[in-house]
């Protein structure tokens, strides 16, 4: 805990937006302190302000969008806010230095990762060539990066996510700063990568005395490694005190709201009976992944999905976890026909969909439909969202006015007025933007429903609202859902049943609640062991919710 003074106070920051923005300010009337040896996490919604606040501290607003507009920022007592620019290039990286939340766009592609931490010790210090290297490989090794060395010449692309934030965390690092501003950097990665940074983080922190100002929206996150937490909303701190406090007795009504909607650990009570009909088989599907080859050099063989055999009953919702690069995706795709898999057999009302023309599977294809991660990217952003509802059924033969009269009442039963039929996906909010992708995803009557990481992407408020959505319209339409999430959180609340993939493989399959409850596998148990925030009990839950058992 810290017991100096700070390193960090912003004194009634305010950033003003452009007038053409929703509200007057990105950040208003703003006051915190960060000391040495202390993390301070920041939270609220996408919007609150957190990222705005931290790029302030930076100086690395867009200029002229958004300025600062009153207030001040002391580090270690020069206001950042006043000082010249030269100056400015002297503390970032010296003194303070950040972490982004996508390294892959925040390194440059065509640089090693070597030549690119060497270019802030050749800006800031006078070390030599071979000096630098050495330093450089030092860091490496201290942020656990294999093979440190070699990874000096190595490029982003030819490593995984997690040691693409372990390399930023390196070079926010080497000119060992006061303070470290990390803006949401484990948000897009697996709980096991994410442990291993977060104990990282707690670890460097003690270790080196700094301060770090964590940005995220993670109440698990929070809870593993906060000092003491700080709520923003619309731009303002509505709440700050230590952690134990904001956790388990939060004061503010948005706090509160924030933490309620946190997704228990505690799976619920399976719905399905286990001898409901069979609506969608999959059996013995694999598919292999080539890559490489040429000018003497061997081709690379990844397999994505290896004998996988499972079954969804009606009205059940089966749940597929596990890490990035375990197939989960990929078996999504395989089953839904977007890739081919070279074996098995995709069982659809007693059809093969896997022997299919992709004439013949057209007629098909209308009784699987998918909601993507990424509802923006999967929408075509020059045309109207009532016609990319209605395109499915008009491709299929339906009437263009009746296939627009089901647009209108999609858009109603996802929680959208039908007048948003005529605006376009850049309008909406991103918790918006997925329910359009649900509606689109419903409008050709599907009986089967996959949900790939539809919530991932999402704030948590907005995030429970989806998946009450989802369960709501699974319910009332009799839907039966393959559900992909690396959420253990999402799953507990989603699923009747579990399927655990590893390396293309299923390891673990059965009950929800008896998986929860009683792990056999050890990679389940340590895919349980890395939830962020495990031990936290929400303090409305604390009674009923029993901890899962790693064991």
């Amino acid at each position: 805990m810290a017991t100096s003074s700070p390193i960090l106070d912003v004194r009634g920051l305010t950033v003003d937006l452009p007038p053409w923005a929703d509200r007057p300010q990105a950040v208003s009337d703003v006051s915190l302190t960060l000391a040495r040896d202390e993390i301070l996490c920041v939270v609220g919604e996408s919007g609150s302000g957190k990222s705005v606040m931290a790029r302030a501290v930076m100086r690395l607003l867009p200029q002229p969008h958004l300025r600062a507009s009153a207030g001040s920022i002391l580090l270690d007592g020069e206001d950042v806010l006043r000082l010249s620019d030269a100056r400015m290039r002297e503390l970032r990286g010296r003194r303070v230095s950040m972490i982004f939340q996508e390294p892959m766009t925040a390194l440059n592609p065509v640089k090693t990762i070597g030549a690119q931490i060497e270019e802030v010790l050749a800006l800031h210090t006078t070390l030599r060539k071979r000096e630098r290297v050495q330093r450089i490989v030092e860091m490496l090794a201290a942020v656990r990066l294999p093979n440190a060395a070699h990874l000096v010449d190595a490029y982003p692309h030819q490593l995984s996510g997690g040691q693409r934030q372990r390399a930023m965390i390196a070079m926010a690092l080497i000119l060992e700063p006061a303070l470290v501003i990390a803006d949401e950097p484990t948000t897009a990665l697996d709980v096991t990568t994410q442990k291993g940074i977060l104990a990282l983080f707690r670890e460097i922190q003690r270790a080196r005395h700094i301060g770090v100002l964590f940005i995220t929206h993670d109440f698990g996150v929070v809870a593993d490694i906060a000092d003491r937490v700080a709520v923003m909303q619309h731009g303002r701190v509505v709440e700050i005190g230590t952690r134990e406090a904001v956790l388990n007795a939060p004061a503010h009504p948005y706090t509160q709201a924030l933490i309620a909607a946190v997704p228990s650990l505690e799976p619920h009570a399976r719905r399905i009976a286990p001898d409901a009909p069979v609506v969608l088989r999959v059996e013995r599907l694999e598919k292999t992944y080539h890559s490489g080859g040429g000018f003497g050099r061997g081709r690379r063989v990844v397999p994505a999905v290896r004998s996988v055999d499972l079954a969804i009953r009606h009205g059940e919702t089966l749940g597929v976890v596990g890490e990035s690069g375990s197939g989960k995706s990929t078996l999504a795709r395989c089953i839904v026909r977007l890739v081919d898999a070279e074996r098995g057999a995709v069982l659809m009302s007693g059809v093969d969909l896997m022997r299919l023309s992709r004439r013949e599977l057209r007629k098909h294809r209308r009784q699987i439909q998918t909601v993507f991660q990424d509802p923006y990217g999967s929408l075509d952003p020059r045309s109207r969202i009532g016609r990319l509802i209605a395109e499915g059924p008009i491709v299929h033969g339906v009437p263009e006015a009746e296939a627009m009269s089901r647009a209108y009442a999609l858009l109603e039963l996802v929680g959208l007025d039908r007048r948003s039929a005529d605006r376009f996906p850049h309008e909406f909010s991103g918790g918006q933007r997925q329910r359009i992708g649900i509606a689109r995803a419903l409008a050709l009557e599907p009986a089967v429903l996959i949900a790939d990481e539809p919530v991932s992407a999402l704030d948590v408020s907005v995030q429970a609202q989806v998946l009450r959505l989802l369960a709501d319209i699974r319910d009332r339409l009799k839907l039966s859902m393959l559900f992909i999430t690396h959420d253990l959180r999402v799953a507990a609340q989603v699923c009747d049943t579990i399927a655990v993939m590893r390396a293309g493989e299923i390891v673990e399959y059965g009950a929800v609640g008896d998986i929860f409850a009683s792990p056999s596998h050890p990679y389940t148990r340590e895919l349980f062991g890395a939830v962020p925030g495990r031990h936290w009990r929400h303090p409305t839950r604390a009674e009923s919710h029993s901890p899962v058992n790693p064991t």
